[in-house]
């Protein structure tokens, strides 16, 4: 093992394939901080450049890309409220409230330092543990994921500040967002109301951006006439260090996180969205002060991201040791492989050494590169707060319309967002909080999938779900949970202590 990590370090170092990393994550940062162009865009651009590329070097380029993303989208999150990628919104919850309390430095500094320890975590598993980490997977079947999709529809009620019933009412309603589009199975188009746009169904990119960036903006509209700047706090070298005691209080949810998170990325499907929100909520379970999550927890951003990245590099794992993709990043990555005469697979390892270890290698230097970058940006980035709002949100207006645009170059999803965007507004003004509906419409219709599947090859046995072992597990939580919540919904209040009668 030793002499294979120092194989992958040996490759990765040389002068071409360093130069192709810093490319990479250097472009990948950028464009995560533009809202709505991620990474399956970015890959998609840039893959053609790659062709006449050595093999090693094209893969390190665009495996730079996928998670350079990952650090440039928590940064229009933590300053604007504005997610640079679905995977981001989460951290809006928190990240936002401490850039209007004069925190954004720490924000953003913790966000990039739980990203690289969860990229750094991910990658420990990922040498040590990737062929058994890749059997684990092949034990959730159907029934597993949509046991495991219930038990974090659940959680989603966790993720809002005030009432659970309400975090409960926004998945519902994210559901019903979910279900709009072609049916996968029958391939009959449901509640798209004759409108052609919508049989695909609702832009994950625009409902996310709609709900935090519209919404936002419609919220301070009564400020966009005056000099008001969304923090007054001076931008000095102290402000952009965390505050004392920050980085030991977050480093247990960074653990935790990155733990999350390389679960998840393992999964086929899943990946960093349902990875940070899990985390955020599974945070928000065991804190001991819950009431400060939405408004500034620390804890609230490190760990989402730690998830996040951690996400982001075990999910190369199925892809590299199996040739199964987990999502549509990862099936681009399986191309390019493809396109240079490289089979994916068990033998991956043993044939192209150089390439496996070498890529291995690169996702360490890359996120290096990344915190390296990053650092010394944060206080430019944290000087946009002192922009007067009526200049600032007509940029940001401006930037998610374009976002939106290019995401599938449809001018009818600019129209969707803005839609979103209001309903956000109308929504927030009643109390209720948009990241549980965000997390209902991303995990829906895979959980409808999986549920509708699982029976399929059962023949209709609804037991299928109980006596899977996994399942079973995963159910008997969920009806623990919820048991929890109706008990203490319908306990007997205990009477008050009558005051002694006084002599």
């Amino acid at each position: 093992m030793l002499d294979n990590i120092i194989l992958g370090f040996a490759t990765a170092l040389t002068w071409n394939n360093l130069f192709y990393s810093f490319i990479g994550v250097f472009v990948g940062n950028l464009i995560g901080v533009l809202p709505g162009i991620g990474a399956l865009a970015a890959i998609s651009m840039l893959l053609p450049i790659t062709y006449a590329l050595e093999p090693a070097g094209a893969l390190m380029m665009l495996a730079g890309l996928y998670y350079g993303t990952s650090y440039g989208g928590a940064t229009t999150s933590i300053l604007l409220n504005l997610p640079g990628t679905a995977s981001h919104a989460v951290v809006c919850v928190d990240g936002n409230p401490m850039a209007r309390q004069g925190r954004a430095g720490s924000a953003l500094f913790m966000a990039m330092f739980g990203s690289f320890l969860g990229a750094t975590s991910g990658i420990i598993l990922m040498i040590f543990f990737s062929p058994l980490l890749s059997e684990g997977a092949f034990l959730f079947g159907p029934a597993e994921y949509f046991a495991l999709m219930l038990l974090g529809l659940l959680a989603a009620s966790t993720l809002t500040t005030g009432s659970p019933l309400k975090g409960v009412a926004m998945v519902l309603v994210g559901l019903i967002f979910g279900v709009i589009g072609t049916d996968v199975n029958s391939g009959v188009a449901r509640f798209s109301f004759n409108v052609s746009e919508l049989q695909d169904g609702l832009s994950l990119v625009a409902l996310a951006m709609g709900l935090f960036g519209i919404a936002d903006v419609l919220a301070n509209a009564g400020m966009l006439g005056e000099s008001n700047m969304v923090t007054k706090s001076k931008v000095t070298a102290r402000s952009v260090r965390p505050a004392k005691g920050e980085i030991r209080q977050s480093m247990p949810a960074i653990g935790r996180g990155a733990g999350i998170g390389a679960f998840f990325g393992i999964l086929p499907g899943t990946g960093g969205t349902i990875a940070s929100f899990m985390s955020y909520a599974f945070e928000k379970k065991i804190s001991k002060t819950p009431e400060r999550f939405g408004h500034g927890a620390i804890e609230g951003v490190a760990g989402p991201e730690s998830s996040n990245s951690s996400a982001a590099i075990t999910a190369f794992i199925p892809t590299l040791t199996l040739g199964i993709p987990g999502d549509a990043v990862m099936a681009l990555m399986l191309g390019a492989m493809m396109i240079h005469n490289i089979q994916p697979g068990p033998q991956l390892m043993v044939e192209h050494p150089t390439l496996f270890w070498g890529l291995i290698a690169s996702f360490w230097l890359g996120n290096l590169l990344l915190l390296v970058l990053n650092i010394p940006l944060i206080g430019m980035w944290v000087k946009l707060l002192s922009v007067p709002y009526r200049l600032i949100y007509p940029a940001v207006l401006f930037f998610i319309c374009i976002g939106v645009y290019s995401a599938n170059n449809n001018l009818f999803d600019v129209g969707v967002v803005l839609a979103v965007g209001g309903f956000g507004y109308v929504v927030s003004r009643l109390g209720f909080e948009p990241a549980p509906l965000l997390l209902g419409f991303v995990l829906g219709p895979m959980m409808e999938e999986n549920f509708r599947r699982a029976l399929l090859l059962s023949r209709g046995d609804m037991m299928v779900f109980m006596t899977r072992p996994i399942s079973g597990v995963c159910m008997g939580i969920a009806f623990l949970m919820i048991a929890m919540v109706a008990y203490r919904r319908l306990r007997p209040k205990r009477p008050l202590a009558s005051a002694p009668a006084a002599a």
